[in-house]
């Protein structure tokens, strides 16, 4: 089955360094930025709304990133990791942030640059999450201040090793 589908006339946009998993789907009004990775069983669904995901971003195993038809778009900006089952539905993430497995972060919700946001968490809709913190529950909530060793080990170490996961993936890969 074609893991690259056109709807509505509009057909996913990929840069050629990317590395998508063969049953992974992206569909529709996609646009990926460079050295981005989609992961097996993913879903990038652009058909009811426009999907804009920058560079060095990952789309782990399972992750659903959708909008809502004619209200919210979905913006990954770049240096992102959005973790196994994670589901992002029509929100703004500005950039150099991790989105731990099994995350909901919903519709016209902003998370501001380097945020962690914890496994499990669900960011409401509307939510605005403010830079440099760690946020995590039922509904997210503010648990503690982001500092360098965690933001360097959490965001920008995970976005990295998962470019290195990608080569392995490649025709000449280690």
């Amino acid at each position: 089955m074609n893991q690259i589908i056109t709807v509505r006339g509009f057909t996913p946009e990929i840069s050629e360094d990317c590395f998508i998993a063969d049953n992974a789907r992206i569909i529709g009004d996609v646009r990926i930025g460079k050295e981005c990775s989609i992961w097996y069983n993913a879903v990038v669904r652009g058909d009811v709304n426009s999907i804009v995901i920058g560079n060095k971003v990952n789309i782990q195993d399972g992750a659903v990133i959708h909008g809502t038809y004619e209200k919210s778009a979905t913006f990954i900006g770049d240096n992102v990791s959005v973790g196994h089952q994670a589901m992002l539905h029509g929100c703004t993430i500005l950039g150099n942030a991790l989105i731990g497995m099994g995350a909901i972060i919903m519709d016209n919700a902003i998370v501001e640059e380097n945020v962690v946001i914890g496994a499990g968490s669900v960011v409401l809709e509307n939510a605005h999450l403010e830079s440099g913190y760690v946020y995590a529950g039922v509904p997210a909530k503010k648990i503690k201040k982001l500092d360098e060793e965690n933001l360097h080990f959490h965001i920008t170490r995970t976005a990295n090793n998962y470019i290195k996961y990608a080569s392995w993936f490649s025709p000449d890969g280690d």
